[in-house]
């Protein structure tokens, strides 16, 4: 049997037991929805993102896609959002589908500096997917039987489903060059397993961002300073979930319509266990925006002690669509938008 059936199999015998954490993006900030419930809206216009991640394909896949719509209104200081996000493990063995949707009120509290509060409401569904799997009395000294089909009554019973409900918040405060935000995501510790009931509650995922946004002047020589963007922006994520946290620091440097990045994931001081580093991955990002349209991609390169891996690839696309006529009458509000990356 192959080393990722081998550990498909041992995903399900522990589904039981084990807790599961939420899916990860080396390109957080492409992916602002499901990072915290702030930034619904925070394009002050409508936007659509779609993310999709394969992490550790030589081993076993776990594979995420999402899709993201969000839409500012200006009249109400306020954003609307809907995320859609699938999650695959183990060769798709365990899957999750969630549907969440999501409120943020804007408040302005100086001249240049605002303040974002969201909410977060999600429909979650997930499930076992047995098919494909042979179990013991399938087999013989002379090994597999052909056409044979199992009686393991684990299999006979069915694939198991859970369907909750689930709670995320978050805030933010922004200025023209720097955010800080906090999300707590699981905040009703919703019971995500699938044979005993109370006993697998989902841990509360909290987490921290922030980062600055350096603009880079001077002449370019391209005659072209009005309309291209020079600047550096380091960044950092910090995030925890029951016994574990992890921090992401990075820095990305857009020359547009280009930008490049590069990210450490770890926390190098701190160990589980005496003997096992904690050191995750490297990650490199290019990026491409053109008006209103962006891309990303990025790959993660494991330097953890789980060895060849394959890595992590991982693609990001954004779209903001143009913004509608604004108040008919009235003292426009100034309006100010987040200075964090787009990748």
């Amino acid at each position: 049997m192959s080393k990722k059936y081998v550990l498909a199999v041992l995903a399900l015998a522990f589904s039981q037991l084990a807790f599961a954490q939420d899916p990860q993006f080396t390109q957080f900030y492409a992916a602002p929805l499901y990072l915290n419930p702030a930034f619904a809206g925070s394009a002050l216009a409508p936007r659509i993102t779609a993310n999709y991640r394969n992490q550790w394909p030589a081993i076993t896949n776990y594979v995420t896609t999402m899709v993201g719509l969000d839409h500012y209104f200006d009249r109400f200081n306020s954003g609307v959002g809907l995320l859609i996000q699938n999650d695959n493990q183990g060769q798709g063995r365990i899957q999750s589908t969630e549907i969440g949707l999501q409120y943020s009120y804007q408040l302005q509290v100086s001249e240049s500096s605002f303040v974002r509060f969201g909410l977060q409401g999600s429909y979650v569904n997930r499930n076992v997917n047995y098919f494909g799997l042979t179990t013991g009395d399938q087999f013989t000294d002379q090994g597999f039987i052909s056409g044979s089909v199992s009686q393991d009554p684990t299999l006979l019973a069915g694939s198991p489903k859970n369907k909750y409900l689930d709670f995320s918040t978050g805030a933010l405060f922004y200025s023209d060059w720097f955010w800080v935000g906090a999300a707590a995501h699981h905040i009703n510790r919703p019971d995500q397993g699938f044979f005993v009931s109370g006993q697998n509650r989902l841990p509360i995922k909290g987490s921290f961002q922030a980062g600055l946004r350096i603009p880079l002047g001077g002449f370019t020589g391209l005659a072209d300073e009005q309309d291209r963007e020079i600047s550096f922006s380091p960044v950092i994520l910090y995030k925890f979930q029951g016994k574990y946290d992890q921090l992401d620091i990075g820095a990305y440097l857009t020359y547009s319509p280009l930008t490049i990045g590069a990210y450490y994931r770890g926390i190098p001081f701190k160990r589980y266990e005496q003997t096992i580093n904690n050191h995750d991955a490297v990650a490199l990002l290019a990026g491409w925006r053109m008006e209103k349209f962006s891309i990303g991609y990025s790959y993660d390169f494991t330097v953890s002690t789980l060895g060849n891996s394959g890595g992590s690839h991982e693609l990001s696309l954004s779209y903001i669509f143009e913004k509608p006529e604004g108040r008919r009458s009235g003292v426009r509000k100034r309006d100010k938008k987040l200075p964090c990356p787009k990748f």
